[in-house]
């Protein structure tokens, strides 16, 4: 499914309010290496002392250039859900870290991440919204430029065409070309990897393979059919806020007192949310529902009138069934697993004080198949809509504190022990190692 955009206006202009107050800031600018040190001393700290980041780390150029090579293209990045490509020939483009990208289900059923940035003169094969006549060979599905079908990869430039896993296919007019070889033309291809129905891509190359870190994870998130389930809502947002300050809000329950407490905090109260222990390469979180809503929700269920609400996930334990679970590989993908449904967003940063960021929701396909499913899924769109935006809300106003002359370092409360975890992360890759590479991991707040 093709993502909408999502109109939002905030209440005020982060980035003019940036522009107007970077003149009087009582900020002293730090260098590149004072912000990394910054960030390297506060994940020293034990979770009763733990403190905020640098406002820096959020507002940087530098700092975002570094972390663009050595966190973002270096690490795994989520850019696709395989529902979303299921036949051979189905497309989905994005740009992620200023590389145009085609992910793409070949001839073969094999699923591939390529450039697409044509070997010859450098055109982007799929511009979003071009297209002429008798050369628009990729059909966008319901109207977006994003995703769709096609039979070859033709650049509009030139006509060169690509197969569907990029090897040239054709080159007009190039037969007096001295040495030319066709096969030493073909559209870049990216390492990628599918785990559990998620796409991944490592731009750099050099990650160590994803699905070796992620095998606990794996094991938990065994009951939901993640790789056959259906991606059936996506909304796109533009964001004037750095991708950390999204990551954190998403992780920590804590806000559920503040910006959530008419729509999550009823349903899982803060003070029960927990964190498990410290991993390498995920964080993971615990939200539970409390017992008024446990109990109701398992009556709903035996019940089973799924007349006006999504059915509940076939196989899932106790556990599972009261409570909704927070993931956080690193780092960028956020998922969230609830009793009825899994929301994933998909993060591209644009900027230090800028994201795109695609809200998603996936249901089992035998969800979707259900006759009402069309009004249960405007009911979802609309769940997901309405706390989302009580996020955008809050995090654009994260942004704009940070530029601020007032702006001071914060503690962390206990129930930021994700955001912590987060934090310790990002001091580990800046000393080119993985958290408890040296040292003991974190305990968890419940066993």
């Amino acid at each position: 499914m093709s993502a909408t955009r999502m109109e939002w206006k905030p209440a005020f202009e982060p980035l003019a309010f940036a522009r107007q107050s970077s003149t009087r800031t009582a900020q002293r600018p730090l260098t590149l290496a004072e912000i990394q040190h910054g960030i390297v001393e506060a994940g020293k700290l034990p979770l009763n002392r733990a403190t905020t980041l640098p406002a820096q780390a959020y507002t940087s150029e530098e700092f975002f250039a570094w972390e663009t090579e050595h966190v973002l293209r270096a690490g795994w990045q989520c850019v696709a859900h395989v529902s979303q490509i299921p036949a051979a020939g189905d497309f989905l483009n994005l740009d992620l870290l200023g590389e145009p990208l085609i992910v793409v289900r070949g001839k073969d059923e094999a699923v591939r991440v390529l450039s697409r940035v044509c070997p010859h003169r450098s055109m982007d094969i799929m511009p979003e919204g071009f297209g002429y006549e008798g050369h628009t060979l990729a059909e966008a599905r319901e109207g977006k430029p994003d995703c769709g079908q096609t039979r070859l990869l033709l650049c509009p430039y030139h006509a060169w065409t690509f197969e569907l896993d990029g090897q040239l296919k054709a080159c007009p007019e190039m037969q007096q070309a001295e040495n030319f070889c066709r096969d030493d033309f073909f559209l870049k291809p990216f390492r990628s990897e599918t785990w559990n129905g998620f796409i991944f891509v490592n731009l750099d190359g050099q990650s160590p393979p994803l699905a070796d870190g992620l095998t606990e994870m794996a094991n938990d998130l065994a009951p939901f059919p993640l790789d056959t389930m259906k991606l059936v809502i996506a909304r796109e947002w533009d964001c004037p806020f750095n991708w950390k300050v999204l990551v954190e809000n998403f992780m920590e329950s804590y806000h559920h007192l503040g910006i959530h407490h008419k729509s999550l905090q009823p349903m899982m109260p803060a003070r029960d949310t927990w964190t498990e222990r410290e991993r390498r390469h995920y964080v993971r979180s615990h939200l539970p529902y409390k017992d008024s809503v446990r109990e109701a929700y398992q009556a709903f269920a035996e019940k089973g009138d799924f007349s006006d609400d999504l059915p509940p996930v076939a196989g899932l334990n106790d556990t599972q069934k009261s409570e909704w679970g927070l993931f956080l590989v690193h780092p960028t993908f956020l998922l969230a697993t609830a009793p009825d449904r899994v929301i994933w967003y998909r993060l591209q940063p644009l900027g230090p004080d800028r994201l795109k960021l695609v809200t998603t929701t996936l249901v089992p396909a035998e969800t979707a198949a259900r006759e009402n499913f069309p009004h249960l899924r405007e009911k979802a769109l609309k769940q997901l809509t309405e706390f989302h935006l009580e996020d955008m809300e809050v995090c654009t106003a994260v942004q704009r504190g940070f530029y601020a002359s007032g702006w001071q370092p914060g503690r962390l409360s206990h129930l930021e022990m994700p955001v912590w975890l987060f934090h310790r992360y990002l001091a580990a890759r800046i000393q080119g190692k993985w958290p408890t590479d040296d040292g003991d991991a974190a305990a968890g707040q419940r066993s």
